[in-house]
């Protein structure tokens, strides 16, 4: 069986004559893999764009000798369920001209930021990836902080190419924070002015590079490492850099039309959205796709239950997400109620997905500030348009606290409990002793921390009849269990 190369694969013919756009890319992992360059390469076979992606890790040297090993070549294998039938697609992405590790060789990729060609520069640094850290400009020194590096590769460029309209860059961060691109142009301001660089400079950043707000949404598994050998011969070549991704991807892009014409992945049947308001289309994936993940999973495992796959085939908490959901939560979505409710059943569709194994206790991992982001802005919506709390987002907090009930042990692991054994509670230490000190008390433990600012950043208390109902919830945890107590719910407590 062969590995996968040019040689083995060669590339189609070239639909059209349209100029080669380099596109630089700080991330090699699987996420922008199977998202990004998958995208941009069904847009290219396409004939909308004619793109050549360099691929630099933001850090370590990553896979950029496996990758040039296989001539920037990987597979992208999406697997799931569509419109309620299994659907599975095999790319070999072909736009990628290969990796650069700028630590060892940081000339390699300032002359691509010097090159004319070069357009975009998309990004995947990870959440912690765009954020400052001070630190001096050493001519022939890769810095170490993602906007540090940013502020590198534009320097180079500003110095090349001068600062015309017609040299900036268009950046694509796909960092999951808010205001992504904002943030990443307001740091690298802030290290021009450390590294004492021209004004003239610092105004060609802001007035010719456009920095751009994005929100993407796509499950990325990774690599099939129990599958990949009967995987391999089916496909007829071996492929180290496959990655596994959901069906389902959604860029969102807040930015002018004239770049959507320069980067048209929504011209071939791409679920990419342009649009001037990036909002909406956030609280649309914090709020149903994550916030559904955080108001079930901790239920869900203190059920019994060890994955999103085993709750979703599990009656009782299917039929509970799919209340919370549609009732509780889509209805405060500020998207029209179409477009919202489309959305929700395809998250639905998409956790319900066979071929991905998504872990409730590592969803569970920080899950009062996940709970406070996701999951709290649907219960104060509902609250002001009924007068109460809803109950099954009100039930979602019960089980998070009862989830929470552990105990420090010697080696200073906060620990819980389950029918099924122990587990890891992680979260932030000092919210870890509230909840060990808090719990020391059952009785009144719901009023003490939901009363608890340093938790959800307002006294839940005052939310009209959440705290009896919390209390409530946790009497009957405790006395029949929570799938019982869950039953108990869905039957007599209608919202």
């Amino acid at each position: 069986m062969s590995a996968l190369s040019r040689s083995s694969q060669p590339d189609p013919p070239p639909s059209d004559h349209r100029p080669p756009v380099g596109v630089l890319q700080i991330g090699d992992g699987n996420f922008l893999r199977a998202f990004a360059d998958w995208m941009i390469d069904v847009a290219s076979e396409a004939g909308a764009l004619n793109a050549r992606i360099v691929i630099a890790p933001p850090r370590s040297a990553g896979i950029v000798d496996r990758l040039n090993a296989q001539d920037g070549l990987f597979t992208v294998l999406a697997r799931g369920i569509q419109d309620g039938a299994p659907a599975t697609s095999r790319r070999i992405v072909r736009c990628v001209t290969g990796g650069v590790d700028p630590r060892q060789n940081p000339e390699a990729l300032l002359s691509h930021a010097r090159d004319p060609k070069t357009r975009f520069v998309i990004s995947n640094t990870t959440e912690a990836g765009i954020a400052y850290a001070g630190q001096p400009h050493i001519a022939g020194q890769w810095p170490r902080s993602f906007p540090a590096q940013v502020a590198t590769l534009l320097w180079e460029r500003f110095q090349a190419l001068g600062g015309g309209t017609d040299t900036g860059l268009v950046f694509l961060p796909t960092e999951l924070i808010e205001a992504n691109g904002t943030t990443l142009r307001d740091l690298v301001l802030r290290h021009a002015t450390d590294w004492q660089l021209p004004q003239t400079f610092s105004d060609w950043v802001t007035r010719h590079n456009h920095f751009l707000n994005t929100l993407v949404d796509r499950i990325v598994p990774g690599y099939p490492a129990t599958e990949a050998e009967d995987l391999f011969a089916q496909f007829g070549y071996t492929d180290p850099l496959l990655v596994a991704a959901e069906p389902f991807h959604l860029w969102v892009i807040e930015g002018p039309r004239a770049l959507a014409d320069e980067f048209p992945l929504h011209k071939v049947g791409l679920n990419v959205i342009w649009t001037d308001d990036l909002k909406p289309y956030r609280a649309s994936k914090v709020r149903i796709l994550n916030g559904g993940h955080t108001a079930s999973a901790l239920a869900a495992f203190c059920g019994g239950l060890d994955t999103v796959g085993e709750m979703m085939n599990h009656e009782l908490m299917a039929r509970f997400l799919q209340r919370v959901v549609s009732d509780e939560i889509v209805p405060f979505v500020p998207l029209p109620d179409t477009e919202r409710r489309a959305y929700a059943e395809s998250v639905l569709e998409r956790f319900a997905n066979p071929y991905i194994r998504h872990e409730l206790l590592s969803i569970a991992l920080n899950s009062v500030s996940k709970w406070k982001v996701r999951v709290l802005p649907s219960v104060l919506d509902y609250a002001r348009a009924h007068g109460r709390a809803p109950a099954g987002l009100a039930f979602s907090l019960a089980a998070l606290l009862w989830f929470y009930r552990g105990q420090f042990d010697a080696a200073g692991e906060f620990i819980g409990r389950r029918a099924a054994g122990a587990y890891p509670i992680r979260d932030d230490r000092a919210a870890l002793e509230i909840f060990d000190t808090a719990w020391r008390d059952p009785v009144n433990v719901a009023p003490t921390l939901l009363a608890d600012k340093r938790l959800w950043g307002m006294d839940l208390t005052t939310v009209p009849e959440l705290t009896l109902r919390v209390g409530e919830t946790l009497d009957r945890i405790a006395g029949v269990g929570l799938l019982p107590a869950l039953a108990d719910l869905l039957a007599h407590h209608p919202n």
